[in-house]
């Protein structure tokens, strides 16, 4: 298991770990670095149709352990999501530096993100879905949970085509590391 104090003074320097294909873990800080500007978030209006239907049941820090596992049995290209990176949000979420966004739909958890929060900034780390729009409906939540709350960084590591749809943009590693100083001199409560 990766040291809980280890993991909190990476994520606080702008580095999170992986779970490289050989079972080592990788440390990486990209450049330039994919975040959600909360007062750019996007929400189609197809989707804030699904939000307003409550088609599904959002529940936050209820099933952590088991959204992890979703995440990485999603994953079908190999998965970063290893056993010791289980092991280790497990106990960064028993210190309350880790939370998980879950979607419900008749007592089954079918969608959901997980991630670590440290002052005002939210790392996001992963997410799935096993019904059609509940990660997106989980994200959604997310982010009014952090504006709610005054947070000020939404981490999304890298950006991918489906985060552009929702504001994702990328930042050079410098400008980065700005915004989280400025995040992690915030006490925010998740």
């Amino acid at each position: 298991m990766i040291d809980t104090s280890l993991l909190i003074s990476a994520y606080a320097q702008g580095i999170f770990p992986m779970s490289l294909e050989d079972g080592e873990i990788g440390w990486f800080s990209p450049d330039p670095r994919g975040i959600i500007p909360l007062d750019g978030f996007v929400v189609s209006r197809r989707l804030a149709r699904v939000v307003r239907s409550a088609k599904f049941e959002i529940a936050f820090d209820r099933a952590f352990e088991a959204v992890m596992r979703a995440c990485a049995e999603a994953r079908d290209d190999g998965t970063w999501i290893s056993e010791e990176i289980i092991e280790s949000y497990v106990a960064l979420q028993r210190r309350g530096l880790a939370h998980s966004v879950e979607a419900w739909q008749g007592g089954a958890l079918v969608g959901g993100l997980y991630g670590v929060h440290l002052g005002g900034a939210f790392f996001g780390e992963s997410m799935f879905h096993r019904v059609t729009d509940a990660s997106k409906v989980s994200l959604v939540a997310l982010v009014g949970r952090l504006q709610a709350q005054g947070f000020s960084l939404l981490d999304t590591q890298w950006t991918t085509p489906h985060l552009e749809q929702f504001g994702a943009i990328e930042i050079p590693r410098d400008e980065y590391l700005v915004r989280l100083a400025a995040a992690l001199a915030k006490r925010c409560q998740f």
